[in-house]
């Protein structure tokens, strides 16, 4: 119970390793704020998961709203900010992937991506900075506040037909390092966790048949593809 008292909010966090992330908080004691996306199927998600959440005794608020929209985004702050009074974590989890060759990308799809996987991440840890930073500290950790980016491999590795998920990694590391430059001597701590390939819904064409998969282990040396509880 290493984070009992303490409330994390992890965006995208119905899925794969979002939902992982959601239970390892959980079951270490924090109380959760869990973003989704709405839609009818989220809810019925959303609904599952909270159950399993207030079965281990922790506080759930759902707060909807898409991450790249900056209403969106301050209603969400604003929302957990009303319920917990604070906030102690930030785990930037949403992300997805709109793979094309690159003479063949749409500028949507390129901007997608960016506005979720970038931008998202951007606004997200804008509002917790602002948030640590008028909190100020307390006794209950030696952080002022903590930011987690779920990033890639390919933050550093190039990915031939996924030019704009690479780039926005790729642009989240250097987002990372930058704020852990500008705000550690204020005791944030801001950090990406590089994941290869994990078997979750974002990349499911690369392991959902034999053949996919079989292409795929043989770029894993550890004869096994990874889950979200690896991480």
């Amino acid at each position: 119970m290493k984070l009992s008292n303490k409330v994390a909010l992890v965006t995208g966090g119905l899925k794969g390793i979002g939902r992982a992330t959601v239970m390892e908080l959980a079951t270490q004691g924090a109380d959760i704020a869990l973003n989704y996306r709405a839609s009818e199927k989220n809810k019925v998600l959303a609904e599952e998961l909270v159950k399993e959440l207030k079965d281990l005794g922790r506080d759930v608020l759902c707060v909807e709203g898409d991450i790249s929209h900056e209403e969106d985004v301050e209603k969400i702050f604003k929302s957990i900010k009303k319920y917990f009074g604070h906030l102690d974590i930030l785990v930037n989890n949403a992300g997805l992937q709109q793979d094309a060759s690159f003479i063949d990308m749409t500028l949507a799809q390129w901007q997608k991506v960016i506005d979720v996987n970038l931008t998202g991440q951007f606004l997200c840890s804008r509002e917790a900075i602002r948030e640590f930073l008028k909190r100020g500290m307390n006794d209950k950790s030696k952080a002022l506040g903590k930011i987690i980016n779920i990033s890639s491999v390919h933050e550093t590795i190039p990915w031939a037909g996924h030019a704009n998920y690479a780039s926005s990694k790729g642009a989240l590391r250097m987002l990372m390092q930058t704020l852990a430059q500008e705000y550690g001597k204020q005791k944030i701590r801001v950090n990406n966790i590089c994941p290869g390939a994990i078997q979750t819904p974002i990349n499911k064409p690369a392991w959902d048949n034999k053949e996919s998969l079989d292409a795929l282990m043989t770029l894993i040396p550890y004869d096994r593809i990874g889950q979200p509880e690896d991480i």
